[in-house]
């Protein structure tokens, strides 16, 4: 990774680290008393911890799925839940919940993950709502194929060519700044602002279908139509 990041000097902020195994029940509540206890509140939380598996649904290992609902699904609306009061008592407060392109559209072969990441999009969306007015924000950021570990070892993602998959800063950056703006859905990337943006509308057996080629070296031909439509769009532009 050539991306360099900020120190800790940079900015002049402490930084206290607590470990803890989110798949097991109850690590949110353990996270939260262990923060009240050294009196530190949380204005800007972000549930980025998240678990994937790949494969037939069949094929899969159950306590696996189980572990990727309590991490993806369980754990976040917990933290979630545990920390908001606070905010609104304040009058301020943003969280930021990382869920994935995946949360539009069924995901053949990712079929848990993307189910788990379709609840924290609209969990986020219903928060927003509730939320105006409060001083505090909702925002479920919807990256797509990124360069973290996660994908590297994917064997889907091993495979895809490098200008499909997106910097962890520059994710990272666009989903903060959104955070900050109070955006309700931040998608980045121009691939997946269309490949998104046309799933609602979309018939389900269509969205299905693409769903599953993605799964399947679909993404290759998607990239060649999205360099077409872009090297369009700027030639109009001139």
């Amino acid at each position: 990774m050539s991306d360099t990041y900020p120190t800790r000097s940079t900015y002049d902020v402490r930084v206290r680290i607590l470990p803890v195994d989110l798949s097991l029940p109850h690590a949110p509540e353990a996270v939260a008393s262990a923060l009240n206890e050294a009196g530190v509140d949380i204005g800007v939380l972000v549930n980025n911890a998240g678990a994937v598996t790949e494969g037939p649904f069949v094929d899969g290992a159950l306590d696996h799925a189980l572990n990727l609902i309590q991490v993806n699904v369980v754990a976040l609306t917990a933290l979630t839940r545990l920390f908001l009061p606070a905010m609104i008592a304040r009058g301020a407060g943003r969280i930021l919940n990382v869920a994935s392109i995946a949360a539009f559209m069924p995901g053949p072969r990712l079929a848990v993950y993307a189910a788990s990441k379709a609840y924290v999009l609209s969990l986020t969306e219903a928060l927003a709502a509730e939320l105006k007015g409060s001083g505090v924000t909702a925002t479920a950021l919807c990256p797509g194929l990124t360069d973290t570990a996660m994908v590297r070892t994917s064997p889907v993602g091993s495979r895809l060519p490098k200008a499909m998959v997106m910097s962890a800063k520059d994710v990272a950056e666009a989903g903060a700044a959104a955070c900050l703006r109070g955006d309700a859905i931040c998608v980045p990337g121009l691939a997946n602002k269309l490949l998104t943006g046309g799933a609602p509308r979309a018939p389900r057996a269509l969205v299905r279908a693409i769903g599953g080629a993605l799964m399947n070296d679909g993404w290759i031909r998607l990239l060649g139509a999205f360099e077409d439509l872009v090297a369009t769009t700027g030639n109009a532009k001139r």
